[in-house]
């Protein structure tokens, strides 16, 4: 759904402005800048595994934090591998960049999707866990043999990268306090804002407290 008022159509039909079908307001005006653009928040309470993916529309950034079957016991549900695999993520990007969240035994199964979903891994992010001393966490409450005191985040890029996306701007790893469980650090929604300023930005697996101004939250 999109508005274009008066001025607008007008523009448009002698062919000075281009429609944004993803604007819920008209934001093509001259002095309009697009960098400073920001799409309203959405948070869709679905699930996911059998949630329509194709009526989103496409998204240039994608960030998924599953919930990896890591044969361990969670406080949350999880889903197996071969259900991580049938995901339809395929569907919603032509070009962009997919970060992926695994950890344990999920970063190779990690990989398997991205190749499935289409994508090609480029690179690794990782986030360091501090506590509110800012001191690095030491008795987390996963790790087979020794705790864990980092998660990764895998990059996996799709079709064209154009100039939409500014690329070698920031460093790939986030030191940042770990705070409720699965949540991840605000950190990384900056990042991911300076990597595409002003596009549309999709979170999977995401809760009432990962929403954030520019993204659409499953």
């Amino acid at each position: 759904h999109y508005e274009v008022d008066h001025t607008d159509a007008q523009r448009m039909r002698q062919g000075s402005a281009q429609l944004d079908p993803f604007a819920r307001t008209a934001t093509n005006r001259v002095d309009d800048d697009p960098f400073s653009r920001h799409y309203e928040s959405q948070f869709v309470n679905c699930d996911i595994r059998t949630f329509p993916m194709q009526t989103l529309g496409k998204f240039p950034v994608i960030m998924a934090d599953p919930p990896w079957d890591i044969h361990m016991e969670l406080p949350y549900g999880t889903m197996s591998d071969d259900e991580m695999r049938r995901m339809n993520v395929q569907v919603l990007q032509d070009d962009g960049v997919l970060f992926l969240w695994v950890t344990g035994r999920a970063m190779e199964l990690g990989r398997e999707c991205l190749e499935i979903w289409g994508y090609r891994f480029v690179q690794e992010l990782l986030w360091v866990k501090t506590n509110q001393l800012q001191r690095i966490i030491r008795t987390g409450r996963t790790g087979h043999w020794i705790n864990h005191s980092k998660e990764h985040c895998l990059i996996g890029v799709k079709g064209d990268l154009d100039d939409r996306f500014n690329q070698n701007l920031d460093c790939d790893v986030i030191c940042a306090e770990v705070r409720e469980t699965s949540r991840k650090p605000d950190e990384m929604y900056d990042l991911l804002e300076r990597l595409a300023p002003g596009q549309r930005k999709l979170e999977l697996f995401g809760r009432p407290h990962n929403v954030h101004k520019g993204w659409t939250t499953l």
